[in-house]
């Protein structure tokens, strides 16, 4: 461990830890096993943030007001607003996520009787331990897994007033080794590159089913976008906004091509999508004849298809429906490895291809292809790129060498 690292945790170690309080144990697995599922949503905080932020940081959604102004009947209303901003800071995915990793800390506090309550640094140190290494001998959980259940506990004991110090020698060391002997490099999945593509809509009939398929197939390719982004598309900009909305967006269809306006961590960004040369491959034509044979002028872009295949549903798709549709269409095309089975090929693609074929594919200036992701650094752009050029700028050369 570093000198840097060394001072800061003896100076985390000045803060009082909560005392343990235990009970007896509660009827489960004597062994107290972890359960090993990890989630598809990844949190929006950054442990290595939260470890530098004070830890008395107040919680977004915790609206408190001193006895003398709480009694006032004049700021009721404000306050139930302020609370609705509030709880609109965090995404739906991420509160499901954090409220799963709450659950899963208080299962494993109960089997071993012991309170979750008040926030103990060493109870949770114990806690990463068990979830690195579980005791029974059982696969450990991801390091991106704890880093997210880690996240997840210091969401929940804040919104409770309380505070749980993540710089505590108790959780910070502990973390640290974890980080250490466990992190392994993030597996990619395989970008669909625009031969896979254009093998995958061939594959597709003008039914209602495959016109919807084929816009989301070309509509994600070209916008680069999340499978969450593609289904959470909306036809007007009213639903998007409204106070009881699930979409995460909508669309513009100009003339030169198609603009869809996103919402994401940041904010609102918008994503152009321009008209390709060709009808036959053409985003912007494959979503407006959806939009037409579907008789879509509200509502949810992407819908379900009855089963015989002629009336278009009211429900949203599933963000499962986009990754279901690209391994099928792996499948049928003969898109990757020819060497490997079909269900070690099907393995290495998922939603998240289209989003890396873009990346992967798109000859032009970096900074075009970062600003269609909405990649605030261009480092993470490079991470979705399987086939980049990566002496194209030739620093060695360049000093004379």
């Amino acid at each position: 461990m570093t000198e840097s690292h060394n001072k800061r945790y003896q100076k985390a170690e000045k803060s009082t830890s909560a005392p343990m309080t235990v009970r007896s144990p509660a009827e489960g697995d004597a062994n107290g096993r972890l359960s090993s599922d990890t989630s598809d949503t990844m949190p929006d905080i950054d442990l290595d943030d939260l470890l530098s932020e004070p830890a008395e940081k107040a919680e977004a959604s915790a609206i408190a007001l001193p006895d003398t102004i709480a009694s006032s009947g004049s700021l009721e209303r404000l306050v139930d607003t302020a609370r609705d901003y509030a709880s609109k800071a965090t995404s739906e995915n991420t509160i499901k996520a954090y409220k799963k990793d709450w659950a899963h800390f208080n299962s494993w506090c109960r089997r071993r009787g012991v309170d979750p309550l008040p926030p103990s640094p060493a109870l949770v140190g114990l806690y990463i331990t068990e979830c690195a290494s579980p005791q029974d001998g059982s696969r450990g959980l991801a390091v991106s897994t704890i880093e997210r259940r880690l996240s997840g506990l210091s969401s929940n004991y804040r919104q409770r007033g309380l505070s749980i110090d993540l710089r505590d020698r108790h959780i910070a060391t502990v973390w640290a080794g974890i980080k250490n002997q466990h992190r392994k490099p993030p597996t990619q999945k395989e970008a669909v590159l625009i031969e896979d593509v254009l093998d995958m809509v061939a594959l597709l009939s003008f039914d209602l089913r495959d016109m919807r398929d084929r816009a989301i197939l070309l509509v994600g390719y070209a916008g680069g976008l999340r499978r969450s982004e593609i289904v959470g598309l909306d036809v007007s900009k009213e639903e998007s906004q409204g106070p009881d909305a699930d979409g995460s967006g909508w669309i513009e269809i100009e003339k030169g091509g198609a603009v869809l306006h996103l919402r994401g961590k940041t904010g609102w960004r918008e994503v152009e999508i321009g008209r390709g040369s060709s009808d036959a491959t053409c985003p912007v034509h494959a979503l407006e004849q959806w939009l037409h044979y579907a008789k879509l002028a509200h509502g949810p872009v992407f819908r379900r298809v009855s089963q015989d295949g002629t009336k278009v549903l009211s429900n949203r798709l599933s963000d499962k429906h986009v990754a279901r549709l690209i391994k099928r269409l792996v499948l049928e095309s003969g898109v990757g490895p020819e060497k490997l089975s079909d269900e070690e090929r099907v393995k290495l693609f998922s939603g998240h291809s289209l989003r890396a074929g873009l990346a992967s594919g798109a000859e032009v200036d970096e900074r075009y292809v970062q600003k269609q992701l909405g990649h605030a650094s261009a480092e993470m752009t490079r991470r979705y790129q399987r086939r980049r050029d990566r002496f194209r700028v030739n620093l060695t050369k360049a000093v004379g060498l």
